[in-house]
């Protein structure tokens, strides 16, 4: 660096790169899979999620892994980010919970009750 100036835009460009990784269109599946969610089930999860996604042809659905989300009691857990809407954190997850989130909340917009977070509290 040379100048002010050069640091600037460094950050600029830094900052650009944040963006266009929160600022995402269409819809986000998150499994954790650190070594409490791997060792609780997430790896059929994941591969359910993925193959799901893939046999309906689902477009702008992006499925992918994170570390430790940090309630472990509750893995395996799984994130969706819809476009235009809040975060729906599902817990507990199986396989079989896995392919009725994608039918229901991804294809037809309807969130799975009885899987999220919520429901385990009551």
């Amino acid at each position: 660096m040379k100048s002010i100036q050069e640091l600037e835009q460094i950050r600029k460009a830094a900052l650009e790169k944040v963006n266009i990784r929160t600022d995402r269109k269409g819809t986000r599946i998150v499994v954790g899979m650190a070594t409490c969610g791997i060792t609780a089930g997430a790896r059929p999860v994941l591969m359910a999620l993925v193959e799901e996604s893939k046999k309906r042809n689902l477009e702008n659905v992006t499925v992918t892994q994170t570390g430790c989300i940090g309630v472990c009691r509750l893995e395996p857990i799984v994130e969706v980010y819809k476009e235009g809407e809040g975060k729906t954190t599902y817990v507990e997850m199986t396989a079989e919970k896995a392919r009725k989130v994608i039918l229901e909340h991804i294809v037809n917009g309807k969130v799975v009750d009885e899987y999220t977070i919520g429901a385990t509290e009551k």
